[in-house]
C-alpha cells in the first residue's frame, strides 16, 4: 500500500458501474489523499469519457471494441492513452504503477483481471466476489505466494473484516451474514412464477447494479457472499450463517467462541465500505449522511426460508463440492440472471437451471486457471439448450 502521507494511486476497473461509480465519489471526496491512474468500462462510452476528463487517468479502456473510435475521438488531445477489448481491460489490470486496484467489474468477467493484477503484485479492493467465488483457492494462493493485500468491499465482508480487527483467528465461532431479504421476503411462493424483472428489480434498501438486484431477490447474492466468506476468512462451511435482517444497518456479525457477538452497523450505503477498503489502513474523515438513532426504529431478525430460497442451499453444497462446482452454479446463475432481465426465462428457473447443471456438467476436482475460464463456453452452451 502507498505510504503513510504520500498519494495512493488507483486502478478502478469498471468505473461505470454503480460500484465503480461510487468508488470514484469517494475518491473526489478526498482527492489529497488519492489519484486516479486508470479506468476501464464495458460498454457505457459516454460515462467513461466524462470520468477521465474528470479524473486524467493515464489510459482508459472499453471492453466494447465498437465504442473505440468514439472513446478516442473524445479523448484526443488529452495525452489519455486509450485502449479496448478484454486485452485491453487486461493489460490495464496489470500495471504496476498503482498502489491499488479497485476491481468493480460486474461478474464472471471480472475475475481474470483479478488473477492478472495479483500476478503483477498488485493490491486488490475486491467488488467482483465473482472472483473468489469461481477460483477462490487460486486466488487466495496467488495472494499468500505475494504478500498482497485483498481488501473485501462488499458490505457484508468489509463488516467481519472491520468486527475481526485485533481478534485471534481461533476464537472465530461463526459468522453472521445479514441481508434484507430482497423484495419477495413475504411473498407467497405460490405467486413466485408471476415475478417480473421490473419487480425484482425493485430492492426495498439498497441502490444496486441490476445484476445483484436480482440475484438479492433469489439470494444468490447471499449464496455467493457464503463462498466468499470461506475463502476470505479461513473458516469452514458450517461456521457461516445467513440471517435476514430487512432493515440493512446491521451489516454482518461475528460470534467469538466466548459468547460475545460483534457486529458493523451503518446506512446501506456502498460508499462506507468502498472507502474503508481504499483508504486502508487509514479511516477516512468523509462522513455522509449519518443514522438517526432517535428515528431508526426496531431492527429485527428473521431466519432465511429454505424453500422459497433455494439459492443459499444450492450455495453450500457448491462450496461443499469444491473442485469447478462453484464455478459452474456462478455462470450458469449469471446467464439465468440476465435471461430472466430479458424475459425469457422465468424467476423460479434460475435457481432450477443451477441445480440441473450442477448435476450435469462434468466437475473438475482440482482445476487450473484455465479449467475454470473454461466452464464459460461448457456453461453457455449448456444454458442455451435449458433456456430454449
Amino acid at each position: 500500500m502507498a505510504e503513510a502521507g504520500k498519494i495512493k494511486k488507483i486502478s478502478v476497473l469498471g468505473s461505470t458501474g454503480s460500484i465503480g461509480v461510487n468508488a470514484l465519489k469517494v475518491i473526489s471526496a478526498s482527492s489529497d489523499k488519492f489519484a486516479v491512474n486508470y479506468l476501464t468500462a464495458g460498454r457505457n462510452v459516454t460515462l467513461l469519457i466524462e470520468q477521465a476528463k474528470q479524473f486524467h487517468p493515464k489510459a482508459v479502456a472499453i471492453a466494447d471494441e465498437s465504442q473505440y473510435r468514439l472513446l478516442k475521438e473524445n479523448l484526443s488531445g488529452t495525452n489519455i492513452e486509450v485502449l479496448a477489448g478484454k486485452d485491453g481491460i487486461l493489460e490495464i489490470a496489470a500495471r504496476q504503477d498503482v498502489d491499488l486496484v479497485v476491481n468493480a467489474i460486474v461478474g464472471m468477467a471480472g475475475l481474470e483481471p483479478t488473477y492478472r493484477a495479483l500476478n503483477a503484485g498488485r493490491n486488490i479492493a475486491l467488488s467482483n466476489k465473482e472472483s473468489l467465488v469461481m477460483a477462490g483457492e487460486i486466488i487466495m494462493n496467488l495472494v499468500r505466494k505475494g504478500g498482497q493485500s485483498l481488501l473485501p468491499i462488499d458490505s457484508e465482508h468489509s463488516a467481519i473484516w472491520q468486527c475481526l480487527a485485533g481478534e485471534d483467528q481461533a476464537s472465530i465461532k461463526r459468522l453472521i451474514l445479514t441481508g434484507s431479504g430482497g423484495p419477495f421476503r413475504t411473498r407467497p411462493l405460490t405467486e413466485f412464477k408471476d415475478i417480473t424483472p421490473a419487480e425484482a428489480l425493485r430492492h426495498p434498501t439498497w441502490t444496486m447494479g441490476r445484476k445483484i438486484t436480482v440475484d438479492s431477490a433469489t439470494l444468490m447474492n447471499k449464496g455467493l457472499e457464503i463462498i466468499e466468506a470461506f475463502w476470505l476468512f479461513g473458516v469452514e462451511p458450517e461456521q457461516i450463517e445467513v440471517l435476514i435482517h430487512p432493515q440493512s444497518v446491521i451489516h454482518s456479525m461475528v460470534e467469538f467462541c466466548d459468547g460475545s457477538i460483534k457486529a458493523q452497523l451503518g446506512l446501506p450505503d456502498m460508499r462506507l465500505p468502498i472507502q474503508y477498503a481504499i483508504g486502508y489502513p487509514e479511516r477516512l474523515p468523509i462522513t455522509w449522511e449519518k443514522i438517526d438513532w432517535a428515528k431508526l426504529g426496531a431492527l429485527t431478525f428473521e431466519a432465511p426460508e429454505p424453500v422459497k430460497f433455494p439459492a443459499l442451499r444450492i450455495a453450500f453444497e457448491a462450496l461443499k463440492r469444491g473442485g469447478t462446482a462453484p464455478a459452474i452454479m456462478n455462470v450458469i446463475n449469471e446467464l439465468a440472471v440476465y435471461a430472466f432481465l430479458d424475459g425469457k426465462i422465468g424467476f423460479t428457473e434460475i435457481t432450477n437451471a443451477i441445480e440441473k447443471a450442477l448435476t450435469e456438467i462434468p466437475i473438475i476436482d482440482k482445476p487450473s486457471i484455465e479449467d475454470i475460464l473454461n466452464v464459460e463456453p461448457i456453461a453457455r452452451e449448456f444454458f442455451d439448450n435449458f433456456a430454449r
